[in-house]
């Protein structure tokens, strides 16, 4: 059997797959039935913790995508000529406080560059023609543009492939969700008049529906609208006479739509997979979830997919850990996220869209007030920027010392250190105390860096796993526990 990873779907998932494997030093074969690259926007929203996370993959890689894009820091809410909220991304805990816009076109430019650093490219119209799967590994068909079919070996499959995803329907596992029962149109805009600076992006409640507007750069819009019941056709892109229409009646009049430079019309589903694992094939971003665009998450979810799945398959593939719990720790880590942000941006697309007129009189004054607290400020806050995403009930995690962070939490990154996982081979992390003993223990360098970082607020020791989770803390001094996670990780 081959080690070689096939990744099906050379989107930005499929991307952040390959990258974060490769760069762990397992071979990755990327495949994409499609034969060239859309050069349209599509998703536009990268959040912090996507940019903490890419970080770890070095090269400058999120600082280059911040130079390219336009950081906003504000978000507000406002029905008719009343402001309902105004949330402020600064104050999150992070290298990144802000919502990068910018095109899935030239994010998956910045993607493809990296890995090709690495010597991998996407190998571009191949599609999955089928597959088989056993205990040893999964052999794959892949069809090429020409007609031409070749058979191979590897060591797993990945589908990265999409909300339609052939690999999803050759295991034969249920998308389970619902379709909701109105329009949607978006495009991208070059546009004058919109009333808030270039770092703000606004959403119109209106009673006809929402209306959205991303800044992507001065004088050019992402514009989301919902233009009513389906009708069950496929729904029609508006000319941009609607979209313009449409913004009067929504919006405080005077915002021009000059140019369309992309449109298209859309529902929203919400579904999700029911495993997101199958022996050896794993399920990542559409492929295993979709949901409302409400909070731009989708793009921002499925890469962090890739992410999780990344480090533990590095660790299996390159025989270094072999515990079954590795991953197996991706399904309940993964769909839990997922469920979440499905009914999270749920939330929104309902509270946007709610046609009674006094529910949206009640909706209006409740949310006024509760958006103006603090803790309610910074829970949206830490749900927008995916910074409150955990994995509490994960498998992996160990015990949790009472003072500090609990297990499966985020780590923020600290300012002059690098990111946790970065470098070639994914090892967790250890931040001591002032007092950690004075003989600490012997531990398995293959899986734990040897630079021990400092704990000085905390104290105690803290291991943090290669994607910036808290895997365990315990007191000074206590290695005990710390040697039998790791001893456990280690052996089947």
């Amino acid at each position: 059997m081959t080690d070689t990873v096939l990744i099906v779907g050379a989107g930005p998932v499929g991307l952040t797959m390959a990258l974060e494997l490769a760069r762990y030093g397992v071979p990755v074969r990327l495949v994409d039935r499609m034969t060239k690259r859309e050069e349209t926007s599509r998703a536009v929203a990268l959040w912090p913790r996507t940019l903490e996370l890419l970080a770890r993959a070095g090269g400058g890689l999120s600082d280059e995508l911040v130079a390219l894009g336009n950081p906003v820091t504000v978000a507000n809410i406002v029905a008719g000529s009343a402001p309902i909220a105004r949330v402020e991304l600064k104050d999150i805990e992070t290298p990144y406080p802000f919502v990068l816009m910018l095109p899935q076109s030239e994010t998956e430019t910045v993607l493809a560059r990296h890995l090709a650093d690495h010597g991998v490219q996407a190998e571009l119209g191949i599609e999955l023609a089928g597959f088989t799967q056993d205990e040893a590994g999964v052999t794959a068909t892949l069809r090429h543009a020409d007609g031409r079919e070749e058979t191979a070996r590897h060591g797993f499959l990945i589908a990265c492939d999409g909300a339609h995803s052939p690999v999803r329907h050759g295991l034969g596992l249920a998308f389970e969700g619902d379709t909701r029962g109105d329009d949607w149109a978006q495009g991208d805009f070059h546009m004058s008049g919109v009333p808030y600076p270039v770092n703000e992006f606004v959403t119109y409640w209106h009673e006809e529906g929402p209306a959205v507007l991303f800044p992507m750069a001065p004088g050019r819009y992402r514009v989301i609208l919902g233009i009513g019941a389906s009708s069950g056709a496929v729904p029609a892109v508006p000319p941009i006479e609607t979209f313009q229409a449409i913004l009067d009646r929504r919006g405080p009049g005077g915002m021009v739509l000059h140019d369309t430079i992309w449109s298209s019309a859309f529902r929203i589903n919400e579904r999700q997979v029911e495993r997101y694992r199958v022996g050896r094939v794993f399920l990542a971003g559409d492929a295993a979830h979709v949901h409302s665009p409400a909070g731009g998450q989708g793009m921002n979810t499925g890469m962090q997919d890739a992410v999780n799945l990344a480090w533990k398959l590095a660790l299996v593939a390159r025989g270094i850990a072999t515990a079954p719990a590795l991953l197996g720790s991706y399904h309940p880590e993964r769909h839990a996220v997922g469920a979440q942000v499905i009914a999270a941006s749920g939330r929104l697309t309902r509270l946007a869209t709610m046609e009674n007129p006094l529910a949206r009189q009640i909706r209006n004054g409740v949310l006024h007030f509760l958006l103006g607290l603090a803790p309610v400020q910074h829970q949206l806050e830490g749900t927008l920027t995916e910074t409150s995403i955990g994995y509490e009930n994960s498998p992996l995690n160990g015990v949790s010392w009472q003072a500090g962070p609990r297990a499966g939490e985020r780590m923020v990154p600290r300012a002059g250190e690098a990111p946790y996982g970065a470098g070639d081979t994914p090892r967790f992390t250890l931040r001591v105390g002032e007092d950690v003993g004075d003989h600490p223990p012997e531990l398995p360098l293959a899986l734990v860096d040897p630079l021990r970082r400092t704990n000085p607020v905390a104290g105690g020791i803290e291991l943090v796993r290669p994607d910036g989770y808290l895997a365990l803390s315990v007191t000074d001094g206590e290695w005990e526990p710390v040697v039998d996670y790791l001893h456990r990780l280690g052996r089947a």
